[in-house]
């Protein structure tokens, strides 16, 4: 690229185009005091741009539209679409939840024909493969909402659930950064699409389904010969269908050699053989429910709490209220006095530990071989953690240090 790219924000995504060898300025909200970072990029407050001298910006994804760099852009575009014309076959994912695992899912079962990952999770999009004949792509809402030239080949959308909504504004601003894509597929080309948004205009094939039940009957797979199950059987099935669309085959074999990431549903026992779950990527009220879902039949000790972006929390405590077994909440995070009021308007039980380490304790004294302890937050971690991660790790090391 000849021209000088305005980087707004100093982040991973950004920071991609300066190591891909474009020239960059970064403007970042957090910087202080003007810089030069080890690459000799120069890093300068946000407030020290000037959209007379720029010819073109692309943002950090996180950055909201109502941020003032964005706000006075007159050049803008997404990362994906100042690589559009070198992108090879593109697959993107999408959703509110599921999109890393499938994506993973994906490229496992693509690794043989020379696919790789990148975009919201791995690579960006900036330093991915441009002799790679498949990228498939975890495409976020903030980055959809600034794309407009790129466009995949293959648009997977998992079901979409309130998320992100102090950011876009709205649900419906959400959903429509979501069902962006469709209006720029072509003849030839696929959507595996939920059937909530048949009647969306699009001139690639649909592929609708309600459930993997659906799409197990669309692509003529047997479900029994999966081995994922609850949350993950979705993913997994998509994964097959992909491979089914592209080379026509079904391999039962190479999806069940798929492993896991960690802080999803992560399984594992403390000193004493009680069972501790480790969710701690449901970062949103939906991957909190799905999680309610697959373990419903034994009595829980819950952690909630974090940031919860603005969302509804009412279809949360709904479900919870519906609880068939034996439940307590353990609340933690920015949030831990609005849960712990709706707790107490619902009926649930429940513990204000305002940290993980408390909850931690409080559900080591109640906790016994038949009741699950889970970490599932339905809310992000960046109040008290520097990412999910971390805050799955700690959750690990406290239950590890119990005696």
């Amino acid at each position: 690229m000849a021209q000088t790219i305005s980087c707004f924000g100093y982040g991973k995504t950004t920071q991609a185009l300066a190591k891909a060898g474009n020239t960059c300025i970064f403007y970042d909200d957090k910087v202080s005091k003007p810089f030069r970072d080890a690459d000799g990029n120069r890093v300068l407050p946000s407030h020290l741009f000037d959209p007379k001298y720029s010819l073109l910006e692309v943002p950090s994804p996180g950055i909201a539209p109502s941020n003032p760099l964005i706000k006075q852009a007159r050049h803008l575009m997404s990362d994906y679409d100042l690589y559009a014309e070198q992108m090879p076959f593109c697959i993107w994912v999408s959703g509110t939840n599921g999109k890393t695992t499938t994506t993973q899912m994906i490229e496992h079962m693509l690794a043989s024909r020379g696919a790789v990952s990148g975009g919201n999770i791995g690579t960006p999009v900036a330093l991915l493969d441009s002799s790679a004949p498949i990228w498939i792509l975890e495409t976020s809402s903030y980055t959809l909402h600034y794309t407009t030239r790129a466009k995949p080949n293959i648009y997977v959308l998992l079901p979409i659930a309130p998320d992100h909504l102090s950011w876009h504004g709205s649900m419906e601003a959400y959903e429509t950064a979501k069902l962006k894509p469709l209006q720029q597929l072509q003849e030839g080309e696929a959507v595996i699409l939920p059937r909530r948004y048949a009647d969306c205009p699009t001139a690639g094939f649909k592929i609708l389904y309600d459930n993997e039940h659906d799409l197990a009957d669309y692509f003529g797979f047997d479900l029994n010969k999966i081995a994922f199950k609850g949350v993950f059987l979705l993913d997994a099935v998509i994964a097959m269908g992909i491979e089914k669309i592209l080379y026509n085959r079904t391999d039962y074999e190479r999806i069940n050699c798929f492993t896991m990431d960690a802080h999803r549903q992560e399984e594992f026992y403390d000193a004493q053989g009680r069972l501790w779950v480790n969710d701690s990527k449901a970062t949103n009220v939906d991957a909190t429910l799905a999680a309610l879902r697959s373990f419903g039949e034994r009595p829980l000790h819950l952690i909630v709490g974090g940031d919860d972006k603005g969302v509804s929390l009412t279809p949360l405590f709904e479900a919870l209220r519906a609880f068939s077994s034996e439940l307590r909440l353990y609340i933690i995070g920015a949030n831990a006095a609005r849960l712990s009021r709706l707790a107490a308007d619902y009926g649930i039980a429940h513990i204000t530990c305002k940290v993980l380490e408390r909850a931690v304790i409080e559900i080591a004294a109640h906790h016994t071989q038949n009741s699950v302890a889970l970490l599932s937050p339905a809310a992000a971690s960046l109040d008290q953690f520097s990412s999910y991660t971390a805050r799955g790790n700690e959750f690990k090391e406290r239950v590890q240090a119990l005696s």
